[in-house]
């Protein structure tokens, strides 16, 4: 069975100069509790009380009301459409199932009579809310709509008006539940109720006035609005929340689009998160695991408060930052001055009052499970600051916006330094064809003149014969020098050369690469070579003939660009590392500052490939930078500039006992 009248409609035409409202389910709620409240509140009285709450599960969240209200009166009863459980029954009250398409499940309605006072309200679900509702259910299925919901309906405290629909709903109870006639009967009697009042309809509420107290009434209509505008004013500040969130985090996707320069994207995100959560200090910094300090790299500040940025960050002891380490998770300290971290680290104690710190957030910045950073924010006021929880979400997803701009920025960095490293092959190509081009045409060249003037001409004097023959023999040599460079740097890089690290005396080492190129420049003038070794000089432990091979090679750089007039010094001294440093300066051509580090990179020539006025392949400096790196020494160059000389330092580790040791003796080449 299923009735499709109205129940407003139905009271509307009865009573005609009743004109309907529209009403929000927040403020029905609101009205439908103030009076059920006065029921609660009239001790002596059992009124009747009719209620109609759509759908069961409507009326699952009043039934311990109505449990409470069935203690005051027998004459409670309700109607709701069923949906799980809800079946006609009279345990507490009278419950009454009707057919879900039924028009009472559109309406919504409560009607209370007592002996002094009677109140109603009779409201019916407008379409369009109805509507609009269940397509937001739907898109949305864990948003509750009710704020949404409209009604068009009667709210009086009109006698007459409440008696009415008392009349008419108890006329579709009996539809429902025909065995209730009996007890409908009563309260019909008892309240002057029948099927037909007539005129009585019109009688208004000044005809029953007496001393009514509405004091219940009014205070909860008042509670309850007042807590529907504390819901509505909450819930207007989760939206303007989440917006300041969506701003906050594209603003940060805008600077990720806009630059891949991690510099300028942590710059905007501690400025914007700064100043969204009004906090007196933002830092955002590079951080991993295992770092003992960090530098402060980007930062917001409020007016007065002191800056930090640039200056060093304590991780090692800090107790905030291994917590978050551990639990991978941000940590947030409400009171300082009280927080168990800060009060058992003396380090962290003396870092939050430096920096005047009351609270104190540390949000890490993750990808992928591997630590890159971290996010904090200090507040320096007098009281502590009162954290909301949307604060914590915003600062974790512009944590992960950091990451994200982070891995994209070092991904960039990566394929730069894989483009410089393409670049820097591919110029080795270019070097390496020019180079080996001339080092090795040239002397062919020569060796393949000579050869056939010796085959072609028998009859040559015995001294051109003998000039043929030296330079033949020079020029092959100058080939198989290029040749043992280019095999030396091979495996070097390569690793397949085996060290045998000694005790050494340096004076010896030197003598014998002095002897190496006196041997080689014999029939040439070459610059003044003084050496300066100091005195009591600790043993050096390296391989002896490639020590010798790293002064040979820097002497005969030195020899190369220096005039005959010019003058070369080697010197030797012990450092403040365990190191000794060995100098070879020279007052040549000098080097320019810009191309102090890229005079080591193999090939490379100072004067272009084919321009150069000295002979070689550009691979000495290379092959000695390998060398001294595989004893773990340090070799470098500095220059005054053009014409003013150059200085090639590179350190020896020394052998500690030293007075112990016996010196090797170096094979001499």
């Amino acid at each position: 069975m299923s009735i499709s009248t109205s129940m407003l409609s139905e009271l509307l035409q009865a009573l005609p100069y009743l004109r309907p409202q529209i009403y929000f389910k927040a403020s029905l709620t609101a009205l439908s509790h103030a009076m059920e409240d006065q029921v609660l509140a009239a001790k002596l009285e059992q009124p009747l009380v009719i209620a109609s709450f759509q759908r069961e599960r409507f009326y699952r969240q009043e039934a311990h009301r109505y449990q409470r209200l069935a203690q005051r009166s027998n004459q409670i009863y309700v109607l709701s459409a069923p949906e799980t459980d809800f079946t006609n029954s009279s345990e507490y009250y009278e419950k009454i199932a009707f057919e879900p398409e039924d028009a009472l499940s559109q309406e919504w309605h409560l009607v209370v009579i007592a002996q002094n006072y009677a109140t109603c309200l009779v409201c019916r679900e407008s379409v369009g809310s109805i509507t609009k509702n269940k397509k937001l259910r739907e898109n949305t299925p864990s948003l509750d709509m009710d704020t949404a919901r409209r009604f068009e309906g009667i709210w009086t405290a009109e006698r007459g008006v409440s008696l009415k629909a008392a009349d008419l709903l108890l006329n579709r109870i009996l539809e429902y539940r025909p065995e209730l006639l009996d007890k409908i009967e009563q309260a019909r009697q008892r309240f002057g109720l029948s099927e037909n009042r007539g005129e009585a309809t019109v009688i208004h509420s000044s005809e029953y006035a007496c001393n009514i107290d509405t004091d219940p009434f009014v205070q909860r209509l008042v509670t309850y609005l007042q807590a529907s505008q504390y819901k509505l004013h909450k819930a207007y500040r989760s939206i303007s929340g989440q917006a300041r969130k969506e701003r906050l985090v594209n603003s940060i996707g805008t600077a990720i689009r806009r630059s891949l320069n991690p510099q300028e994207i942590l710059k905007v995100a501690a400025q914007e998160l700064g100043q969204n959560l009004e906090a007196c200090r933002c830092l955002i910094y590079r951080a991993q695991a295992t770092d003992v300090h960090a530098k402060i790299e980007h930062e917001f500040l409020s007016p007065g408060v002191p800056s930090i940025l640039g200056g060093p960050w304590p991780l090692e002891n800090n107790l905030l930052f291994r917590e978050v380490v551990l639990q991978n998770d941000g940590v947030c300290v409400i009171d300082t001055r009280t927080d168990s971290y800060i009060t058992s680290s003396k380090a962290l104690s003396k870092l939050v009052k430096k920096h005047g710190i009351l609270s104190w957030l540390m949000e890490p910045v993750f990808y992928q499970g591997r630590l890159l950073g971290i996010v904090e924010l200090h507040y320096c006021k007098e009281t502590i600051h009162d954290w909301q929880t949307g604060d914590f979400d915003l600062v974790e997803a512009i944590a992960t916006q950091v990451g994200v701009a982070l891995i994209q920025a070092e991904a960039y960095a990566n394929l730069e330094e894989l483009n410089q490293q393409l670049e820097a092959l591919d110029r080795t190509r270019s070097n390496l064809i020019a180079i080996t081009g001339h080092e090795l045409r040239t002397p062919l060249s020569t060796i393949q003149v000579c050869l056939e003037s010796l085959a072609t001409e028998p009859d040559m004097p015995l001294e051109l014969r003998q000039v043929m023959l030296n330079t033949a023999l020079s020029d092959s040599e100058r080939m198989r020098k290029l040749i043992q460079d280019f095999l030396t740097l091979s495996n070097l890089e390569s690793g397949r050369v085996e060290w045998h690290p000694e005790s050494l005396t340096l004076q010896e080492c030197v003598d014998l690469a002095l002897s190496r190129i006196r041997s080689r420049f014999d029939n040439e003038n070459i610059p003044t070579i003084k050496t300066q070794i100091a005195q009591n000089l600790p043993l050096v432990k390296a391989d002896g003939d490639w020590l010798v091979e790293v002064l040979a090679k820097l002497i005969d750089n030195a020899c190369k660009f220096t005039p005959e007039d010019g003058k070369i010094t080697v010197k030797a001294e012990r450092n403040n590392q365990k190191m000794v440093e060995v100098t070879v300066a020279d007052t040549g051509r000098g080097i320019e500052p810009n191309r102090l580090e890229i005079v080591f990179d193999r090939f490379y020539q100072e004067e272009g490939a084919l321009r150069r006025t000295t002979g070689g392949t550009g691979l000495g400096l290379a092959i000695c930078r390998q060398i001294v790196n595989g004893w773990g020494g340090e070799i470098w160059a500095e220059s005054g500039g053009k014409n003013k000389g150059s200085q090639f330092h590179f350190t020896i580790p020394i052998i500690e006992s030293s007075q112990e040791q016996k010196p090797s003796k170096v094979k001499s080449k």
